[in-house]
Formats: structure tokens, C-alpha cells, sequence
């Protein structure tokens, strides 16, 4: 099963260098990353806003608790909100996200 995880990023550019990541680490298939986007919330008591960069990264179902907390180590933002979710997909786009494992993976003559 396909997955897909949300969060946003104070910046295109490191939206792009922690995607990147996440993709030489095979946690990930894609990362889309959106124009910058208002952000108001609450936090520490306060209310705030600023400015964001949304990111839809694109995974495996299996490995999307381990892109999750890869993402939150790598992420610049002390409590980033990282909402992730399995999903249904079309055949091409699951069979594509199938071939994501984390680099879990091995071939036939390294397998015992």
C-alpha cells in the first residue's frame, strides 16, 4: 500500500536538502514541495505566523514510520507537524512506491 506524508518546511531549500536525503536513504519515491503558504497557529502559549514551504513526500506503506522518524530528525524545527498516512493508489504510482524499503532490500545472491 501507497503512503504519503505532509509537512511543511521554513524553506524551499531545506525542504529540498532533507528530501533529498530521504531519498538516498530509499524512504522515500518523491518529495513535492510547494510554494511558500501563511502559516498562523498557537504555540508556547502564543499565537504566531510565518511563512512555510508545504512538502508532500511520497513512500511505501512499510516504510512510512521510519520515514516519519527520519523526517522529524532531520527536520529543522524543533516539534515539525509531520502528518503521515497510508492511502490507496493507482497501479502504476503503488507498483512505483512498492520499490521503497528504506534500502532494506537485497538481492537474490545476498539472501541466505
Amino acid at each position: 500500500m501507497s503512503a504519503l506524508i505532509y509537512c511543511p518546511f521554513p524553506d524551499a531549500g531545506t525542504a529540498e536538502r532533507v528530501g533529498a536525503l530521504l531519498l538516498d536513504e530509499k524512504l522515500i519515491a518523491c518529495i513535492n514541495i510547494g510554494n511558500p503558504i501563511a502559516s498562523i497557529f498557537d504555540w508556547d502559549g502564543g499565537r504566531g505566523a510565518g511563512e512555510e514551504c508545504p512538502a508532500l513526500l511520497k513512500t511505501h506503506a512499510d516504510v512510512l514510520e521510519n520515514a516519519i522518524a527520519r523526517l522529524e530528525d532531520l527536520h529543522p524545527y524543533d516539534a515539525p507537524a509531520i502528518l503521515g498516512w497510508p492511502c490507496m493508489a493507482g497501479k502504476a504510482t503503488g507498483e512505483w512506491l512498492a520499490g521503497f524499503d528504506g534500502g532494506n532490500s537485497r538481492s537474490d545472491d545476498q539472501q541466505t
